[in-house]
């Protein structure tokens, strides 16, 4: 209960069924939304996570039970929301908290499970404390009222911690206000600077870079390769067939089993088409490989590929070439190719900080991780430069990087 405001209820929901889409869809509104009313960010569309816990992807049985926290007034008015997981591992998350885990059940404790405030298998920032616009105060009112209750939850239910991640800089300002630790972490993103076409975002690069890119694009379409991007009505069961075939073959490839189920993907088909943007590529009308992106308000989201034959550069055309070309051509501000992935600075994507935060009841578990974190942030603040030095682009940094040898 907040001693700035009337008082406020928490509590823990049992699904996404138990919020009404036009209310979860206002308050994942936050600082604007889309025509009728839709998040600006498609991850946080109420669609979404009715596709990811119908389909059972993200389930109890999956290590996912839903237990998003919600917020509401004396009245009974929904006032906020945090998507909410009670995990039972580590995986799908993108934020790597497995050494944490084994040091804590190495000392005696269970650090699973814990909860984890996300979307599932989505490493985009974006906010996690949901309120509807409004006066600032009381938007603040309720989001600290949410984290309270995040704690609350957690000191309750005995676990060993909760986490928030991919953090936008407002929450991640609410959680550190709270006393939680934070982290940073790396994504690559594309930063669309005003680009007329894909020829005008190559006459900015250094000359041999430029020459490499152009070389990789035409070697990925030799043999008359064809590679389409579709959208909205454009995408029937032929391409989601596909598409799920190379999904399950890196999934399996690269985590054991994937994560998604076929039924998601019908269930997306069916709900957000339009924010969907498939880039396939055919051999004489045979798909052999793709990439799934959403889009956005001012960016377009890379999230999953997989391809059925190994061809040269493929993966650079379809996944990282054909988004920019496609965010361009719409005048998105960026393209993010999710997680990881150094090789796609020299394809035009730089560096850019994500933050989570972590709630640790325990204090000597808690001083043991804060400890690591402040090394590990002023690790990546100076990788993070370098890579920066290490851009194709014609106006990157100059001197004192030990890692580039451009001249």
């Amino acid at each position: 209960m907040p001693a700035d405001g009337p008082p406020i209820e928490i509590r823990p929901l049992s699904g996404i069924a138990d919020v009404a889409p036009a209310d979860w869809n206002r308050l994942a509104a936050g600082a604007g939304a889309r025509p009728a009313g839709r998040p600006a960010d498609p991850f946080l569309e109420h669609a979404f996570f009715a596709a990811l816990e119908a389909s059972g992807s993200a389930c109890l049985e999956t290590g996912w039970q839903p237990l998003h926290l919600a917020a509401h007034a004396e009245d009974g008015a929904l006032l906020g929301l945090v998507p909410l997981f009670a995990k039972s591992h580590s995986m799908g998350e993108y934020v790597f908290d497995h050494a944490w885990g084994r040091a804590w059940e190495q000392a005696g404790g269970r650090y699973w499970p814990k909860l984890q405030a996300s979307v599932p298998f989505t490493p985009v920032t974006g906010p996690r404390l949901l309120v509807a616009p409004g006066d600032e105060a009381e938007r603040r009112t309720v989001k600290r009222a949410l984290v309270a209750g995040l704690e609350a939850l957690t000191r309750r239910a005995g676990l060993s911690s909760a986490h928030a991640t991919f953090l936008d800089a407002a929450d991640a300002e609410i959680f550190a206000a709270a006393g939680w630790a934070l982290r940073h972490d790396r994504q690559f993103h594309f930063p669309n600077r005003g680009y007329r076409d894909f020829s005008d975002f190559t006459a900015t690069l250094l000359g041999r870079k430029r020459k490499q890119i152009l070389r990789e694009r035409r070697e990925a379409q030799a043999g008359g390769l064809e590679i389409v991007a579709l959208t909205g009505a454009e995408l029937g069961e032929a391409e989601w067939d596909a598409f799920f075939a190379f999904y399950q073959d890196t999934g399996a490839r690269k985590w054991g089993r994937p994560y998604l189920t076929r039924d998601f993907f019908a269930r997306i088909a069916a709900t957000m088409s339009d924010r969907v943007l498939m880039v396939l590529a055919r051999d004489h009308g045979r798909p052999i490989a793709g990439a799934l992106n959403f889009i956005g308000a001012d960016a377009l989201y890379g999230r999953w590929w997989g391809a059925l034959e190994e061809r040269p550069f493929l993966h650079f055309e379809v996944c990282y070439y054909r988004a920019v070309d496609w965010a361009i051509a719409h005048g998105l501000a960026r393209v993010e190719a999710g997680a990881q992935g150094e090789h796609k600075v020299a394809r035009g994507y730089l560096p850019s900080t994500t933050t989570s935060a972590h709630f640790l009841p325990d204090p000597g578990f808690r001083a043991a991780v804060e400890r690591f974190l402040v090394a590990e942030r002023a690790d990546v603040a100076a990788i993070d430069a370098e890579y920066r030095a290490l851009s194709p682009y014609a106006d990157r940094p100059r001197g004192g990087n030990a890692l580039s040898s451009d001249p």
